[in-house]
């Protein structure tokens, strides 16, 4: 008898079945990579050891029906609450990252730690939650991606922006002066964080994936940590220099460099906490409630 998982795929996920032809489509959560294996080899690999009960049933009635019979992935388009999921923990990445980005304009002041800091320090480092997540329920592919779609939005916005200040203002309007240096800002921050962005962000995707391959899924606050502690340097040193070189000293920049590491670094313990939390819902909201 053919052995099975209850909860999350570890190595492999039924994806669904080609048309026409007795392939099943399968994707390797670790990378993301997706492959298309006969239905009988299927069934004789080890791969279908690692689905869940309800993927090796729709293999099966595929495989004795001759391809026939419609399943679950034939009739409700590879299960819309998951990539609903997916669509909304986008929305949330790219929310926080324009946030970030729009409130770099403001710097803070925390007199008790004679420190100064951006508001986005407090918040930017649920990305790496965010893209954490991604990875761990939708795989590298699919989370990269989803930074591609972050990034794309940026450039968009800096464009838009860039345009509107070369459009004619009204004369005599009192915010006019403010509002080109307040985009000026936000334009150098947008191309600092842009670079930051994706650089950091791909190595915590490439960690993350590759620590989960390294322990066969298991521990997950260990990549979470690893992962995010790593992104954060290379985020933190590469947005401060680009944005504020020139403008402040590299003592300062320095500085405040050494804050955001130290802020974030708080955030990556802190972040087990709700990713644990946020995947034990996807198993009980997503993966158990797909129908049968």
């Amino acid at each position: 008898m053919v052995g099975y998982r209850e909860g999350d795929n570890h190595k492999y996920k039924l994806l669904g079945f080609e048309k026409s032809k007795s392939l099943a489509v399968i994707m390797i959560v670790s990378t993301g990579k997706v492959i298309k294996v006969k239905l009988a080899d299927l069934l004789k690999s080890e791969v279908v050891d690692d689905l869940s009960k309800m993927e090796v049933k729709e293999i099966y009635k595929k495989f004795y029906s001759g391809g026939g019979a419609l399943t679950v992935y034939d009739v409700n388009d590879r299960h819309e609450r998951s990539w609903m999921t997916y669509v909304v923990l986008n929305l949330v990445l790219f929310a926080l990252y324009v946030f970030t980005n729009v409130a770099a304009a403001k710097l803070v002041h925390i007199e008790a730690l004679d420190v100064v800091v951006t508001p986005g320090v407090f918040l930017y480092p649920l990305t790496f939650l965010v893209v954490d997540m991604l990875n761990e329920f939708y795989g590298l592919r699919l989370a990269r991606k989803a930074i591609h779609f972050a990034f794309a939005s940026n450039a968009f916005i800096l464009v838009l922006l860039g345009f509107s200040s070369w459009l004619p203002g009204l004369a005599g309007w009192q915010l006019e002066a403010p509002y080109e240096k307040v985009i000026n800002h936000v334009l150098s921050a947008l191309v600092a964080s842009s670079i930051s962005f994706l650089f950091s962000e791909y190595v915590n995707s490439y960690l993350l994936s590759r620590i989960k391959e390294l322990t066969n899924s298991r521990f997950l606050f260990l990549r979470v940590l690893l992962s995010t502690c790593f992104a954060v340097v290379i985020d933190s040193f590469l947005f401060c220099f680009i944005a504020f070189y020139g403008s402040l000293t590299n003592d300062e920049i320095l500085k405040i460099v050494y804050v955001k590491i130290a802020i974030k670094m708080c955030f990556a313990v802190f972040n087990v906490f709700p990713a644990y939390a946020a995947r034990s819902l996807f198993r009980r909201y997503v993966v158990e409630a797909q129908p049968a």
